[in-house]
């Protein structure tokens, strides 16, 4: 009943702004385009996004591309530009203010800490089984049929609701939050929990997140248990939450490490690698894998999170060889070095996979344009959707309009769909909410109509393999800037009406 309630008063305050008009192309409103023979390519430019938008969109004809893929057979030579850290002052914390000055004890249920001096990739076992076999032979995971209908909280997000806030202050912005997303009639949640190596709860492996105080913290000094809070929150309102993150990424800037960061000893070994000013985890250093998938384990050991969700950031765009000559040469394969990442890409996602257990869900989102992600990511997606023991869903980010002229919308998803071969394997759609009354971002057509997401969403359904929607993000739907604001209502109040 609160919840009926809930969404009938957001839908007669929206529908007060009247209906949706299609209207002809604004002069000098450019079309959705993307440029390169067929190939989507990173924008380096976000408009009202930040300069780092953690699901790269389409950029349009006129925009530098910030990297263009690869053909499978051959070997990278030059470095791809990587997103940086940083964001618009609007939407992310500054750096530079004083850590908490005080240590709140860990919670009841959260992770307990092992000893930071203790703790190493190869020092730490676990009960669980992470044998690829195993996991083959075993059907995959059943799912409900209930529409998943989900929303992206990325750290850009977070980060405002967390720099220098007490608990207190915290929980009740986020129980804002999680009010908006299920009155918008929504049910699920991908919390960004490890942005960049770094931890939102209670880690015995990875230290406290820059986002609470503009600096890296210790191993086990997050001032509160993020994930914690956002669980409870979310469970008491009937709504999903998976931990949202990013396994491989370390840094896209200078910002420092905190002492004790597990990223020193690994850059000393080999296992991480400094490359265009970033950190990146060695996706073929076995040791890096322990340590990421170490972190997986503690989550879904002492958190009850109904999933943990992947995004697109696996290897650095076009990274060359030079990045990983070292370990590709140990490895002493016959395969060329874009099959042998692959490779090493599949052996993280099957294990984070049989890591995770039958009784939560693992998911990755992976760029829309799917020639990007296999030779420019290094990522076989539809290995992942072909054979048992990988995912239990994809939620490619299809941040395409309809009349897109290199991946329409339509036919993209369809693209992904027709990928599934594996029983209960389900497709979820990434959805542009950021795109919203944006001409820059999308061009004219997310302009002209103010009911994209509500089309998409009706035209995904009718696919064989479609389980729900994924929207990107929180802050493009619910705090949009000034000159979207009134096309984002109109978009909210269409959408209410294809799920209610």
């Amino acid at each position: 009943m609160k919840k009926t309630i809930s969404i009938l008063a957001v839908l007669s305050l929206l529908l007060s702004l009247g209906a949706c008009a299609v209207g002809k192309s604004p002069s000098g409103v450019p079309q959705e385009m993307v440029s390169g023979g067929g190939v989507i390519e990173f924008s380096g430019s976000s408009g009202r996004e930040p300069v780092s938008p953690e699901n790269p969109p389409a950029v349009p004809e006129d925009e530098g591309p910030s990297y263009a893929p690869i053909p499978s057979s051959s070997v990278p030579s030059y470095p791809g530009s990587t997103a940086p850290e940083s964001a618009s002052p609007s939407s992310q914390p500054a750096p530079g203010s004083s850590p908490a000055s005080s240590q709140s004890p860990l919670p009841s249920g959260s992770a307990s800490i092992p000893s930071s001096s203790s703790v190493t990739p190869s020092s730490v076992s676990s009960s669980r089984s992470s044998s690829s076999e195993e996991s083959k032979e075993e059907p995959p995971r059943p799912a409900g049929d209930e529409e998943v209908r989900a929303i992206w909280i990325s750290y850009l997000d977070l980060g405002p609701l967390l720099k220098n806030q007490s608990k207190s202050a915290f929980t009740a912005s986020i129980r804002r939050v999680l009010d908006d997303v299920e009155g918008l009639g929504l049910n699920t949640v991908y919390a960004q929990m490890r942005p960049f190596g770094d931890a939102l709860y209670r880690s015995g492996y990875f230290p406290s997140s820059y986002l609470f105080t503009g600096e890296e913290g210790e191993i086990g000094s997050q001032p509160y248990d993020v994930l914690e809070i956002m669980v409870e929150e979310a469970h008491s309102r009937g709504l999903r939450i998976e931990a949202w993150l990013n396994p491989y990424r370390v840094r896209t800037s200078d910002k420092p490490l905190s002492d004790d960061n597990p990223a020193w000893d690994l850059l000393e070994t080999g296992d991480a690698i400094r490359y265009d000013g970033g950190i990146y985890y060695d996706p073929g250093s076995p040791a890096a894998r322990e340590l990421i998938l170490n972190g997986v384990r503690e989550i879904v050991d002492n958190y009850d999170v109904d999933g943990i969700h992947f995004d697109d950031y696996f290897y650095p765009p076009n990274a060359p060889a030079t990045f990983d000559a070292e370990t590709y040469e140990a490895a002493d394969t016959g395969k060329s070095l874009a099959a042998w990442r692959r490779e090493q890409v599949d052996i993280l996602v099957k294990e984070v996979y049989a890591a995770v257990g039958r009784d939560k869900v693992f998911g990755i989102s992976p760029a829309g344009n799917n020639q990007n992600n296999y030779n420019a990511l290094y990522c076989d997606v539809e290995k992942w959707l072909t054979t048992p023991g990988y995912v239990d869903y994809i939620c490619p980010q299809v941040y395409f309009g309809f009349n897109n002229s290199i991946k329409p919308y339509e036919s993209t998803v369809k693209e992904f769909n027709d990928m599934i071969s594996q029983s209960g394997v389900k497709l979820y759609v990434g959805l542009a909410a950021y795109k919203i009354g944006d001409a820059q971002q999308g061009g004219a057509e997310w302009v002209q109509n103010t009911d994209m997401m509500a089309r998409q969403v009706e035209c995904a359904r009718d696919l064989s393999r479609y389980g729900g929607f994924a929207l990107y993000r929180y802050d493009s739907l619910f705090n949009p800037g000034g000159s979207v604001a009134g096309a984002v209502k109109k978009e909210l109040a269409n959408l209410i009406d294809v799920l209610s």
